[in-house]
C-alpha cells in the first residue's frame, strides 16, 4: 500500500503511453506567452484590454482555454477541421477551466466558413495557415479574416525563415518530462516552394512516435504575406521581430522594418483591419 504521504511515481513515457497532443503543447506551444503578447501588442494600439479572440487552426484550444482563464469578460472562439483533436481539446484543456469552461466556444468548420461575431483579435498561429499553397487561396483567407474582426482589431499570426529553414534537416530538442521531440524538414522544392515536415517523438526506451504529425505546406516569406495582407484590405501591417540578444533571454518581439538575417527565425505579423 502506497503512504497516503507519498505519491506514486508516474511511468515512464514510452510510444505506447505517451498522448501526442500532450506532446506537442509541451514541445512547441506556450499559450501563456502567446497571449502575452497579443495583450501587449492591443494594449499598444488601443489603450484597453482585448475580450474577445477568435483562434483559427485552434486544434487542441490551448490558447483559447488561457485565454478565458484570464478573466470572467473574455470570450474566446476556436475553429477546427478536425474532430477528434477538438474533442480532445474540450476535454483537456476547455473543461478544466470549471466554470470559464462556458466562455470558450469551439467550431468544427473550415476557417473561410463564417462565425457570425465580430473580433477584437484573431490569430492563426504554428504556420497552420501556410496549408493555403497559392496566392488567391492565401488572399482569399485574410480577406476572410478581415469580416470577423470588429473595430480596434487585429489580425495575429507567425512565421518562420532563416537559411536553415529550407534545407533538409532534423533538430532534436530534449524536452522535460522525459522524451524528445524531432522537428523533420523532410522536403523543400525550390521551384514551388512547396514543403513537408513532420513532427517525431523519441523516448528514453528507445521507442519513437514517428510522424506523429504532417504537414504539406508552401514555405511563405514575410515580403509575400505583408503584401498579400495589403491586398486583401488591412489598413497597416507590421513585423515583429524577436529583439532579444542572445538565446538565453526571453523572447523579445518588436516591430521592426528591417532586420539581419539568420539562420533561423520567427517572427509575428500584425495586421491591423
Amino acid at each position: 500500500m502506497t503512504p497516503k504521504n507519498r505519491t506514486r511515481k508516474q511511468p515512464a513515457l514510452t510510444a505506447k503511453n505517451a498522448d501526442k497532443h500532450v506532446l506537442y503543447q509541451l514541445s512547441v506551444q506556450d499559450a501563456k506567452v502567446e497571449v502575452d503578447f497579443i495583450d501587449e501588442v492591443y494594449r499598444s494600439l488601443f489603450r484597453r484590454r482585448p475580450t474577445t479572440l477568435l483562434e483559427d487552426f485552434c486544434g487542441s484550444a490551448l490558447i483559447c482555454a488561457e485565454w478565458a482563464r484570464r478573466g470572467a469578460t473574455r470570450q474566446a472562439t476556436g475553429v477546427d477541421i478536425d474532430p477528434k483533436v477538438l474533442a480532445w481539446g474540450k476535454k483537456n484543456n476547455v473543461a478544466p477551466l470549471g466554470d470559464a469552461s462556458e466562455q470558450v466556444r469551439l467550431l468544427r468548420q473550415d476557417v473561410r466558413d463564417p462565425v457570425r461575431a465580430k473580433f477584437d483579435v484573431v490569430c492563426a498561429f504554428n504556420f497552420s495557415y501556410w496549408v493555403f499553397r497559392t496566392r488567391d487561396e492565401m488572399r482569399a483567407y485574410f480577406a476572410h479574416v478581415r469580416t470577423q474582426l470588429g473595430s480596434d482589431s487585429f489580425f495575429v499570426l507567425d512565421a518562420y525563415g532563416g537559411w536553415e529553414s529550407q534545407q533538409p534537416m532534423q533538430e532534436r530538442r530534449r524536452i522535460k518530462g522525459g522524451f524528445t521531440y524531432i522537428w523533420d524538414q523532410n522536403q523543400f522544392d525550390p521551384i514551388t516552394h512547396e514543403v513537408v515536415n513532420y513532427i517525431h517523438f523519441e523516448f528514453k526506451n528507445g521507442s519513437k512516435l514517428n510522424r506523429a504529425f504532417s504537414y504539406y505546406w508552401r514555405f511563405w516569406t514575410l515580403p509575400e504575406l505583408q503584401e498579400l495582407l495589403a491586398e486583401a484590405g488591412f489598413s497597416r501591417v507590421s513585423v515583429y521581430w524577436d529583439c532579444s540578444k542572445d538565446q538565453s533571454d526571453e523572447e523579445l518581439f518588436r516591430p521592426r522594418l528591417r532586420a539581419p538575417n539568420q539562420p533561423g527565425w520567427l517572427a509575428y505579423l500584425v495586421a491591423r483591419r
